[in-house]
């Protein structure tokens, strides 16, 4: 399978568009100010204590309080708390702690924590909607090849590796590398690595866990003591593999950062990132826009008039499927509902994960009366959900046609509104002559060309108006050109209204 990354680097947020055979499959936004919450740690301070929930909310410097149940402290948080604010061990470097009492699991959280106590954690899911971020004490510290786990003292390899000489190598090797007081996940990177590669990895991530400790021995919360990697460098980590070709992105300083990182992981591989130099926006040179605008609607279609509708409601998201004019067509009913769902089964599957949709998935399938038929889309959603990083649980079919899945959620779905507002009326329902469009035009460009005195213009226009400008031998776009002694350069963009314009200068600020 072919994976290329595109990554559109904007003024406010950075779009990551992960596509798979040229067909959009994970697409998500950072912000460039606040960046990506998951995965950091924070040293806080228990706000709250609720018995009846068995949970604290915890002050970490976030618009709403912070959430940690009392089975996400972890095993050894007495141990950790204990290095943190016992005088007597506060000096004692971290791999001399002597581990205490693990926490039982059927024990109460106003028995270990107090309110104003210090606590250190980490974000285990982003603010959803009115809740706040979910927190675990059970910290761990990602690498591309391995997931650190202090306090943890044992060391565990990925399922995906099979062969079991190379799992006890890959032990065998991480053993003689790990010091006292941690523990280890060895991922499916590191099948056929060699030693120096782990060790350069378990060094650094062992490094940082220890600057993270001496910070929280001093820190007053709440603080954030070390943040997650961003958003890009953390798919890149988690996807970087030999079927991931290519990586374009359209901004340098972004571009040299990801080949950076790439060097240091996989150095033979730093090639594969390139800067996009095209004056079309990126996302529309590769076919994004468009698979964005046909994606994240209501209402989705698929193969042959079939369509499915997707609903967001607070406790969970439902999908109905829909055979459209099929049903008017075909002659055997069950035929045709078996048809439609598998066919339904790899766009769900895709919905999923292009949406990042979270919790429960309830996906009402048209009604089929043969089990065989049931188990045939149940093995068909296995099999298209096989590929999909985030935890989750598949139940087979009911007789009514209902399928239940369970999803891991870190962060809010992604929700894109793709109902644009007719930029001709503004709404109103009243528009002025579209014939005047090139008129308006002709003044802007008279504008900045005399008064602002551009010598160089870039429009952003709509497809069929940039047709329009540049048809001809001697184009709308030359004769301004001749008339305002502009140099003005027009470029079709799929994001824009039919009567929308942006222009901007030689550097590519907007003009306004």
């Amino acid at each position: 399978m072919n994976k290329e990354l595109i990554i559109n680097v904007t003024p406010d947020e950075i779009h990551i568009a992960l596509v798979e055979d040229k067909l959009l499959v994970e697409y998500s936004r950072e912000k460039s100010k606040t960046g990506f919450s998951v995965g950091d740690v924070y040293l806080g301070k228990v706000k709250k204590i609720m018995p009846g929930l068995n949970a604290a909310f915890v002050n970490i410097g976030h618009e709403k309080d912070a959430f940690i149940h009392y089975l996400d402290l972890g095993s050894q948080f007495q141990t950790l708390q204990k290095g943190l604010t016992n005088p007597k061990a506060k000096n004692v470097p971290f791999e001399q702690l002597r581990n205490e009492q693990a926490l039982k699991r059927d024990g109460k959280i106003a028995q270990v924590l107090t309110t104003g106590q210090n606590i250190l954690v980490q974000i285990a899911k982003e603010a959803i909607s009115t809740k706040g971020p979910r927190l675990t004490s059970d910290i761990s510290l990602a690498g591309r090849r391995v997931v650190l786990m202090p306090l943890v003292n044992k060391i565990s390899v990925s399922q995906k590796i099979k062969s079991n000489e190379e799992r006890k190598r890959l032990k065998k090797i991480a053993e003689g590398i790990l010091p006292k007081n941690y523990g280890l996940i060895i991922r499916t990177a590191a099948l056929g690595k060699e030693a120096q590669d782990l060790e350069q990895e378990i060094t650094a991530l062992v490094n940082k866990w220890e600057m993270i400790y001496k910070k929280a021995k001093t820190e007053t919360p709440p603080v954030l003591l070390a943040n997650e990697i961003n958003r890009t460098t953390a798919i890149l980590r988690d996807l970087l593999n030999v079927s991931f070709s290519n990586i374009h992105v359209n901004d340098e300083t972004v571009y040299e950062e990801i080949r950076e990182y790439i060097k240091t992981i996989e150095p033979e591989k730093e090639k594969i990132v390139k800067l996009y130099k095209g004056s079309v926006p990126i996302f529309d040179n590769f076919d994004i826009t468009k698979q964005i605008k046909s994606s994240f609607g209501k209402t989705i279609s698929f193969k042959k008039g079939a369509y499915m509708i997707i609903e967001h409601t607070e406790a969970l998201h439902v999908i109905d499927i829909n055979s459209g004019k099929r049903a008017k067509v075909a002659d055997n009913q069950e035929e045709t509902a078996l048809e439609v769902n598998m066919n339904a089964t790899p766009e769900i599957a895709r919905q999923l994960r292009l949406r990042d949709m979270g919790g429960i998935i309830v996906i009402d399938y048209i009604d089929m009366h043969q089990s065989a038929n049931r188990q045939a889309v149940y093995e068909k959603m296995k099999e298209a959900m096989a590929g999909d990083r985030a935890k989750h649980t598949i139940l087979p079919l009911t007789k009514f046609g209902l399928m239940q899945i369970t999803r891991q959620r870190v962060r809010p779905a992604t929700e894109i509104d793709t109902v644009e507002m007719c930029p001709t009326c503004g709404g109103t329902g009243k528009i002025t002559p579209s014939i005047l469009f090139e008129e308006k035009l002709e003044n802007l460009v008279a504008y900045y060309a005399k008064e602002q005195k551009q010598k160089y213009l870039v429009i952003h226009l709509h497809y069929f108006v940039a047709a329009y400008l540049n048809a001809g031998l001697v184009s709308i776009r030359t004769k301004w050109m001749m008339k305002y002694k502009c140099r003005i350069k027009i470029i079709p963009d799929m994001s824009m209204g039919y009567i929308e314009a942006r222009f901007f200068d030689r550097n590519g600020e907007e003009l306004h």
